[in-house]
């Protein structure tokens, strides 16, 4: 018996060596491709946030370690703090702004160059390269450049060329800060959103347009009835990339607003209000931090399940 099955076993171990390889070394070459990348993601992602929720049940003021369990303590403190239900309130008005305005400029341009006869490529890169911009140089041009204080900046000057007096944009008690906050953010986010709806709109079938436009369909229809609908799974994904991105607003609320003394009342979103109070305001305290961070990540959760289930629930209506 000994003898018989021995030399099966080098073969079994050959053929399994052989399935992990995979054909050509397929896994192995996918392996070495991957396993940087997610030996980055785990250190730098997964690791920091799991320790923030750990962090969270405990004291951690000036220390990244725990020094007294309390519970649900932290947690209790945010969500009776009222400058956290503010920055909070600052949320859902950024999203209220930036995420219609965002999806329907980037739709406009990707129905312009989806059309375009000549130059697609050229007006798709100019309109794609302020992705590659930094969203704390961009927020530091917007402010010096455009909305620099009440009497400099392009957009005071042409104010003065029409005989207007100019504008404190981001100071004086007014909320105009807010064309500042949107504009930069539109101008850093729309090119990337028009080459996610571009892509969406090349999978349409020219057919379809064309029986559409037998029985008469042109304009406005054609973009109710055949368009918008096609795009249902890009504009959800959109959407939902659109709302993490406002949750994640941080650079241009911090350095344009954060410099001219204080916040104004809804100028400080949930990212800066938990980076004043783990880092930045003095407190140190790393563990109400951490329970923010577990917060918003549960609101974001619940977002997405939200979003999700209107959507399954309009195409099983429409089906």
């Amino acid at each position: 018996m000994t003898d018989a099955t021995a030399p099966t076993q080098p073969s079994q171990s050959r053929g399994l060596w052989r399935r992990l390889r995979g054909n050509q070394g397929r896994n192995l070459w996918f392996t070495a491709f991957v396993a940087p990348f997610f030996f980055g993601l785990l250190v730098f992602v997964y690791v920091p946030i799991g320790w923030s929720a750990y962090l969270s049940f405990f004291e951690a003021r000036n220390t990244v370690t725990p020094t007294r369990f309390v519970g649900l303590e932290n947690y209790t403190y945010l969500l009776t703090n009222p400058l956290f239900l503010n920055s909070l309130l600052v949320f859902i008005a950024f999203a209220v702004l930036i995420v219609p305005l965002t999806y329907v400029c980037a739709l406009g341009l990707a129905l312009l160059l989806h059309n375009l006869r000549w130059g697609q490529a050229f007006f798709r890169s100019v309109f794609f390269i302020p992705t590659a911009v930094s969203y704390v140089i961009a927020a530091i041009i917007w402010r010096f450049g455009f909305f620099s204080g009440a009497r400099f900046g392009l957009l005071n000057s042409l104010l003065r060329s029409f005989g207007l007096e100019p504008v404190n944009w981001l100071g004086g008690g007014n909320n105009l800060y807010w064309v500042a906050l949107v504009s930069v953010r539109l101008w850093l986010q729309v090119g990337f959103y028009m080459i996610l709806i571009i892509a969406g709109l090349n999978k349409i079938p020219p057919e379809t347009y064309e029986a559409a436009a037998l029985d008469g369909a042109s304009g406005w229809r054609l973009l109710r009835y055949i368009t918008l609908p096609q795009l249902r799974a890009t504009s959800a994904a959109i959407i939902m990339l659109l709302l993490i991105n406002a949750f994640q607003a941080f650079d241009e609320f911090y350095n344009m607003l954060g410099s001219i003394g204080s916040y104004p009342p809804y100028g400080r979103p949930p990212l800066v209000h938990l980076y004043l109070v783990a880092l930045g305001g003095g407190q140190q305290d790393l563990g109400v931090g951490g329970a923010g961070t577990v917060i918003l990540t549960a609101i974001i959760v619940v977002f997405g399940l939200g979003q999700n289930w209107v959507l399954n629930r309009g195409g099983k209506g429409q089906a």
